[in-house]
């Protein structure tokens, strides 16, 4: 039954770049990007920097790559210098938006209540969300890991109607895997991602099945295969790796 679900479920390599490249170099990289990814079997991602996105998506357009933001606000417009709504972001041709990075809860002060309203702007403003996911390494060492991530998944969908959910990606990143080389093995992020995916069947029922969900935390060229061979695993968030056109390529191409 698993596999039939997983067949089912269109994998997804997305690319987050963080906070780098400007434009510039993000021209380079992209024409690089395009033949290397051409033929691959899954959607293709890069979530870019907002300086980047007017080159990323003029540059991919007739291609099979698809332009997502990094962060969106929560409000249609008004008063909120510095920030970018979700009505920018698709007028531009912006498809995707990564919300609720573990970066921008440590950092930029990201809540579930904040993550909820994001991924609410974001749908009524016709953006796919990759919701991210994930749990400290003092909360995996009291094994309170599903909990955790289970209760973000919750709050961020909070709201969110049974076909809104279509829509939605989730990304589960355990924080002490992002950017260490430290990885969950498959078999613990599948089982993760597995208890979210039944999280999320607690709320919606059967459509649950249908959900990407992704696993992010130094997913590589090296461990990409073995992750992507279980049975509840439906794509990767890519740091670093998503940075070198050689690196992402043989993530998209996992299967070969």
């Amino acid at each position: 039954v698993i596999t039939m679900d997983k067949q089912n479920r269109k994998a997804i390599i997305a690319g987050n770049w963080k906070m780098n490249k400007t434009a510039t170099e993000a021209k380079a990289l992209i024409s690089e990007l395009i033949p290397a990814v051409k033929d691959a079997g899954c959607e293709v991602v890069i979530c870019v920097p907002f300086t980047d996105l007017v080159t990323a998506v003029e540059m991919t357009k007739g291609t099979n790559i698809h332009v997502g933001a990094e962060n969106v606000h929560f409000e249609k417009s008004g008063a909120f210098t510095g920030e970018i709504s979700a009505d920018m972001l698709t007028d531009l041709g912006v498809e995707y938006v990564v919300i609720g990075h573990s970066e921008r809860r440590q950092y930029f002060a990201e809540t579930n209540e904040t993550v909820n309203k994001r991924t609410k702007a974001a749908l009524a403003g016709g953006l796919k969300p990759i919701i991210c996911v994930g749990e400290k390494l003092s909360e995996k060492q009291m094994g309170i890991t599903e909990e955790i991530v289970c209760l973000q998944t919750k709050a961020a969908l909070h709201g969110v109607s049974r076909t809104q959910l279509d829509e939605v990606v989730i990304a589960y990143e355990p924080i002490w895997a992002i950017g260490t080389g430290m990885t969950a093995t498959p078999e613990d992020a599948n089982q993760t991602i597995r208890a979210i995916r039944n999280a999320i069947r607690d709320v919606y029922g059967d459509v649950a099945q249908n959900i990407r969900i992704l696993y992010g935390g130094s997913m590589n060229d090296k461990n990409a295969r073995d992750l992507m061979a279980q049975s509840d695993i439906d794509g990767g968030l890519i740091g670093g790796a998503s940075l070198v056109a050689e690196k992402f390529e043989k993530i998209v191409n996992y299967n070969r």
